[in-house]
């Protein structure tokens, strides 16, 4: 091996030992789910409810939590900041990044169609590092760094009497912890949500520390144990945080309206054991949607008033599992995303509008300016292309895209949420489907669906419930798709992208737990691996292969 990759291996184990995270319980493997890979290649039905049982980890910890001052503390801060005409900002990174726009969205739907509150649709925004952009593309190396975060904070133009919600799955995202020090920085009230024990993120990590331990901070720590799918907080800490999170705000909604508060820990449960009844459904989807894939084929799911739920879920399937992300419509050489999501009733412009009920709100960050950030040099001179024009070039609206059923093995997925069926949106998409090779019609809370989940959503001011319904029927589908397509091991991601520090880490410990080598080694050669994949030549349809992957291959011809 070329020495230059034993040293950066080297400098990554001696200097960057806060990102070295195996120590914390989302990054490692639940015993609940030890068999999850076995079950799903043996019934997956069996697989579905080995992948569910993590959930009721997090229905207990709600219990604790609702009935916790912190989240009375929350609750009570977030009405009054409202009420007095200040504004509530909701940041996070990655999947709660996506969450907290969602939460912004959910707020300002109930505020517009509501004239009685319109005043309030102001009152509540949110910060997603990296931009609006990051809600349907990944923005790499973003959430490594304070000041991305600090800037961001900075550009809300935040101040006294205005309330931060930090919301970071595992407790130690950096872009995330620096929106707290602006915050703070800004006078602001800040709150703090994560999916670790508290003390076991400020006894080893310096950055999570300053954020735990400052007393300006009210920390509500929502740890229910390891996730289903080891090291992927888009599952059980997203959910506990979007719920808490979604919760306190919709309580706030409630009081304003004069609406009864729902019973939220009880509601969950219902939710769990709707779709613990509906392990079938979920299972004969799964493999459904594994099936298309297997032949090369691609999925383009249709919905309308829950898209933006649709767009976490299927973007969140990139980094994970490695496969291709949503692509724009002037590019012609990166491979179709396996998974893609349109709304047929509206264009891409009219589905932002409707969507977000403001404008978009992306990064226009110029070299000068993350130099002056202390962004890397390979960042700092190639500045991300993550404008609002950008943004609207993956084509998410009714514009026809050949590309996803001309020539190829295709399947159209209608998405409906509740009892009622859109008659425009099931017009629309019958309109469309004939087009695909295959289709099917999948019903949440639902019966008029050829796939139907039952579940009998409460009303409450945003649905909470059903959007959560939607979150947990899609990361239960999209993981056990991939289970059935052989890229997890065990219960453990096993394709990797390591686009920042804490995936760099993550692939090294699977390269560990997978191989018989040391930390060490196991980085060099996911660094030599990573080399190796710039240096290819990207052709059309060209798919960025997994640098665990390449490494697991070689270890496995060395062995042969």
């Amino acid at each position: 091996m070329d020495q230059k990759f034993i040293d950066m291996a080297k400098d990554f184990v001696e200097n960057e030992k806060e990102f070295h995270l195996g120590f914390l319980p989302t990054e490692q493997s639940n015993p609940l789910t030890k068999t999850l890979e076995k079950d799903f290649l043996s019934d997956p039905v069996s697989g579905v409810r080995t992948l569910q049982k993590c959930d009721r980890n997090v229905l207990q910890m709600l219990k604790k939590v609702f009935a916790s001052k912190e989240f009375a503390l929350l609750a009570d801060t977030i009405y009054s900041t409202i009420t007095s005409g200040k504004r509530v900002i909701f940041s996070g990174c990655g999947a709660t990044g996506r969450l907290s726009i969602l939460l912004e969205c959910m707020w300002k739907k109930f505020c517009t169609e509501n004239p009685a509150l319109s005043s309030y649709g102001k009152n509540v925004e949110s910060i997603m590092t990296g931009g609006d952009f990051a809600l349907i593309r990944s923005v790499e190396f973003f959430e490594d760094y304070h000041s991305f975060g600090a800037r961001q904070v900075r550009e809300t133009n935040m101040e006294k009497g205005d309330t931060l919600v930090a919301i970071t799955e595992g407790g130690e995202t950096s872009s995330v912890l620096g929106s707290i020090r602006q915050a703070l920085e800004n006078k602001c009230k800040v709150f703090l949500l994560f999916n670790n024990p508290a003390d076991l993120l400020a006894d080893n990590l310096e950055r999570s520390r300053a954020a735990i331990r400052d007393s300006r901070v009210t920390v509500l720590d929502l740890y229910c144990g390891p996730m289903a799918l080891a090291g992927s907080t888009r599952m059980q800490a997203t959910t506990s945080e979007q719920y808490v999170a979604g919760a306190a705000l919709e309580m706030t909604a409630c009081r304003i309206a004069g609406l009864e508060v729902l019973d939220y820990a009880a509601e969950f449960e219902k939710l769990l054991s709707s779709l613990e009844e509906a392990a079938p459904v979920l299972a004969s989807y799964a493999a459904f949607e594994a099936g298309v894939y297997r032949k090369k084929g691609y999925i383009t799911y249709f919905a309308d008033d829950y898209l933006l739920d649709i767009f976490t879920d299927t973007t969140e399937r990139a980094p994970t599992f490695m496969i291709p992300p949503f692509r724009k419509c002037d590019d012609k050489i990166s491979p179709l995303p396996w998974a893609f999501v349109k709304n047929p009733l509206l264009t891409t412009e009219e589905v932002w509008a409707k969507g977000m009920n403001r404008p978009l709100r992306c990064l226009s960050w110029d070299t000068a300016l993350l130099e002056e950030m202390g962004a890397p040099a390979n960042i700092a001179q190639n500045p991300p292309a993550i404008t609002a024009s950008e943004m609207v070039k993956i084509r998410v609206g009714k514009e026809d895209m050949a590309e996803r059923y001309e020539g190829i093995q295709s399947a159209a997925v209608l998405i409906t949420v509740g009892k009622n069926l859109p008659a425009e949106l099931k017009q629309a998409f019958d309109e469309i489907s004939p087009s695909f090779n295959e289709k099917t019609f999948l019903a949440i809370g639902g019966t008029h669906g050829e796939r139907n989940i039952p579940y009998e959503i409460p009303s409450s001011p945003f649905t909470l419930l059903g959007h959560m319904a939607v979150k947990l029927v899609l990361n239960t589908i999209s993981t056990g798709t991939m289970v059935l397509l052989g890229r997890v091991a065990g219960n453990w991601m096993s394709w990797v992208d390591c686009t920042n520090k804490k995936l760099l880490d993550r692939g090294t410990r699977l390269v560990c737990e997978l191989s018989s080598l040391d930390y060490s080694t196991s980085c060099a050669m996911i660094f030599e691996a990573l080399h190796e994949i710039s240096t290819r030549v990207m052709t059309k349809g060209f798919e960025k292969p997994s640098a665990v992957q390449i490494v697991l291959e070689k270890l496995k011809k060395q062995k042969v």
